[in-house]
């Protein structure tokens, strides 16, 4: 196992029971529209590569799909496989890297969530997803995305690797599209999406590099597009951020 897979397994193992409650994560409106934008046919096989807890698996299967899951993390695995024993043979899942899944599985979708910043090489990860899709497959990502302008993307990088030390790089959403362009996808399509985060609750559920009080005053020094922190009046902090989700299809 390369050092950064072994850095994300560690990390999420001691992440996963806060990352499956959190609200961000957990939010059923953004899984259901998640799974509108994937417009996937009936009855699909779908892999979910970096699947968590099984929360994006859930709702794939809630509509009607059939899924395979994979993650780095067995905790996640494990907290995956009971969240989602209900489907029975519709759901399998494995730890696991996606670059070990065999090629030519004729899955006919693959989807990531949140996983593309902490990829050491998100193009590849896309090729990834895409060399196991059949041909006319669909590959989908959603993730966090950053400013357009090199200075607030920098400020916001700052903050995520200190918040997590697992982090890579937030995408701008243009980098997003290219990304899916370069991983050989044709028919791309996206959509951008608000939601916020509080400061606390997703500062605790990280794996950070730097205390918290040092965490919140970087994030109290700026903002950027994407990641826009407000203080409330209880004296928390309200994070506005924007999220992509990218679609594409596999040529041929």
């Amino acid at each position: 196992m390369e050092d950064h897979d072994r850095a994300l397994q560690e990390a999420f193992d001691g992440q996963a029971a806060r990352f499956e409650k959190a609200p961000v994560q957990q939010d059923p409106a953004a899984l259901a529209r998640l799974v509108a934008f994937a417009a996937l046919p009936a009855g699909s096989r779908v892999l979910d590569a970096g699947c968590g807890p099984g929360l994006v698996s859930e709702a794939f299967l809630d509509a009607g799909h059939r899924l395979q899951g994979i993650d780095l993390s067995g905790e996640m695995v494990r907290r995956a496989r009971a969240r989602c024993a209900r489907f029975a043979d519709r759901a399998r899942f494995e730890q696991g890297s996606l670059f070990e899944l065999p090629e030519g599985q004729a899955f006919d979708a693959a989807v990531s969530r949140f996983v593309l910043h902490h990829a050491a090489d998100p193009v590849a990860f896309l090729r990834a997803q895409a060399e196991r899709v059949r041909m006319g497959g669909i590959v989908v990502a959603s993730d966090h995305t950053t400013d357009v302008e090199p200075v607030g993307a920098e400020w916001h990088q700052e903050i995520e690797v200190a918040r997590d030390r697992t982090h890579v790089r937030n995408l701008a959403p243009g980098e997003m599209v290219d990304a899916l362009a370069r991983a050989g996808l044709v028919r791309i399509g996206f959509v951008e999406e608000e939601f916020e985060l509080d400061f606390d609750e997703w500062f605790d559920r990280g794996t950070p590099s730097m205390p918290k009080a040092r965490v919140r005053e970087m994030v109290e020094s700026g903002r950027a597009r994407g990641f826009d922190p407000v203080r409330r009046a209880d004296g928390g902090i309200t994070i506005r951020c924007v999220r992509t989700l990218v679609r594409g299809v596999r040529p041929g």
